[in-house]
């Protein structure tokens, strides 16, 4: 069947956002005395969103601390500085002009406003239809709801649709919502989370030859 829609995650997919959410984690819980979170950790915690991200530190670092200070400085910085060091991987810009013929989405577990936001910093909103967040829908990956939100808005059935993403949270809420999956191996997951996917790619420009085969 071929592909009318093409479901894209965030971080990790699209852009390497790593740097500023480990600046926005570090300055959260700084107050508190707690361990630096170093970049390859907050690479490995990257995934669930952003309240799983933070209460998985408390839980190795800094146990009973209270989760909402933390949470309300995270957002107060990474706010102000989403896109001070967050960039495109290499190529996506292209990849999305040369796809203009499919619709396009984002899910992503960052909430809804900082993806919108952080999309426009990097100049990569307009190639978007719809973006669905960590609160657009009443469950987040790896739940399936996101993505049949999305399958709905587009009126577009599962066999149609492609999701792309770099972690196990994206390939199992698209194998749940019966949609086709591309394990993108450049970004952030352990490739172990590749075990399920209908395909793997190096880099976005692999999307070519996946979609050429289909139509």
């Amino acid at each position: 069947m071929p592909t009318k829609l093409l479901i894209f995650d965030l971080d990790g997919t699209l852009i390497d956002s790593s740097a500023d959410i480990s600046k926005a984690l570090n300055y959260a819980f700084q107050p508190y005395g707690t361990p630096e979170v170093g970049l390859a950790e907050t690479i490995a915690l990257i995934g669930e969103g952003l309240t799983r991200l933070i209460g998985k530190v408390i839980e190795e670092k800094a146990p009973g601390l209270d989760q909402s200070l933390v949470l309300k400085r995270f957002l107060e910085y990474y706010t102000r500085h989403l896109a001070d060091n967050t960039r495109p991987y290499p190529g996506v810009e292209r990849v999305l002009e040369g796809l203009s013929r499919y619709g396009k989405a984002v899910v992503s577990n960052k909430l809804e406003a900082l993806t919108i936001k952080v999309l426009e910093a990097v100049h990569l909103l307009s190639y978007f239809e719809y973006i669905v967040g960590a609160d657009t829908a009443a469950e987040k990956k790896p739940s399936p709801l996101p993505i049949l939100t999305v399958l709905a808005h587009f009126e577009v059935r599962p066999d149609e649709a492609l999701l792309i993403g770099d972690s196990i949270y994206d390939i199992e809420a698209g194998f749940a919502a019966g949609v086709r999956t591309v394990a993108a191996m450049y970004g952030y997951g352990d490739p172990d989370f590749s075990k399920k996917a209908d395909y793997r790619i190096d880099s976005l420009e692999g999307l070519f030859e996946i979609l050429a085969r289909q139509d």
